[in-house]
């Protein structure tokens, strides 16, 4: 997505229409820098809740420690349904089995209100890797390993520990550069600081269109609608894989009306067939799922990475 289009899209989630309920505000706090997924996502959304709940959305983002921080805000947050997260999986399922502490629990402290997308991921080449597929690439990592790394939108989230599989499954030493989101990640990727990125393919579709980087490979089981062209890490050979999702959050104690409310305009939010194709042109897969679904699907890929992240011997700093 072109900036102007990110700026428009921000400015009409900002500006609530005359006769609307201005007294009553949902935030819809975002823990990565504006331009990312997370938040093209939760803009996306914040401009059709506006309506179907009748008072005025806005996005806030607060970005740091790959979304943990923001969860923290989240939790001493009023639980009056007016506050809100949308949150990648990587804070709720991966977090938890790396640090001995966290601001919060992600079992305890939060009311799951919907599932948004699910996604995988693009393993994309900038212009500081040689030309070539994937295996060429990691073929020039393995013989400078010097110049080896991968960029992702955080350490201690799914695309870092995707990554961190395909180092490992590959058999190549690659090292992990933590950025502040992924946009900023794509811009030194585009820049050449780094040679390839592991993270959301609506971080480097656009770019990968227009030449700028070039997506080598995406992490889930089957192709990615977006990238029809684009073959998986396993057709490659390579016997790994990963996906994740969005979901939206509340602090613990929200009413089930609240929670019930918000979902429902969520669901109606996600039937929009533009919305669909623009989720889709991003590289993501519009999947709503109610909070006894979104709360399921949590518990599922915490107990998937589990052992992963044990096997990889990996100490949050």
């Amino acid at each position: 997505m072109k900036r102007r289009h990110f700026a428009a899209l921000a400015a009409a989630t900002l500006a609530a229409p005359a006769g609307f309920a201005q007294e009553r505000t949902t935030r819809i706090l975002v823990g990565f820098p504006p331009g990312g997924s997370a938040d093209v996502i939760a803009r996306l959304l914040a401009e059709k809740l506006r309506v179907s709940l009748n008072q005025n959305v806005i996005v806030d983002n607060k970005p740091g420690a790959a979304g943990r921080l923001v969860l923290g805000e989240l939790k001493r947050a009023a639980p009056d349904g007016q506050t809100l997260v949308l949150s990648p999986s990587g804070a709720m399922v991966i977090a938890p089995w790396l640090y001995s502490t966290l601001p919060y629990d992600p079992i305890k402290d939060f009311t799951p209100v919907s599932r948004i997308v699910t996604f995988d991921f693009a393993v994309t080449a900038g212009p500081g890797a040689p030309q070539g597929d994937l295996r060429s690439v990691l073929a020039w990592m393995k013989a400078n390993p010097a110049k080896a790394s991968y960029g992702t939108s955080g350490a201690g989230t799914v695309p870092h520990f995707a990554g961190l599989l395909l180092s490992q499954v590959a058999g190549v030493a690659i090292t992990h550069v933590a950025y502040r989101g992924g946009a900023p990640a794509a811009q030194d990727l585009i820049g050449g600081q780094i040679p390839l990125m592991v993270d959301t393919a609506s971080e480097t579709i656009e770019h990968h269109k227009a030449g700028k980087v070039r997506i080598l490979a995406v992490t889930g089981e089957q192709r990615n609608r977006a990238l029809p062209d684009v073959p998986t890490l396993k057709e490659l050979g390579i016997n790994t894989s990963a996906d994740a999702f969005f979901g939206l959050y509340a602090p613990a104690g929200t009413p089930a009306d609240a929670v019930n409310r918000i979902d429902r305009a969520v669901a109606e939010a996600l039937k929009d067939p533009v919305i669909q194709e623009k989720i889709y042109g991003f590289g993501l897969v519009p999947n709503h799922a109610s909070a006894a679904d979104l709360a399921a699907t949590q518990l599922a890929h915490l107990k998937r990475w589990e052992g992963p992240i044990k096997a990889s011997g990996y100490k949050a700093e």
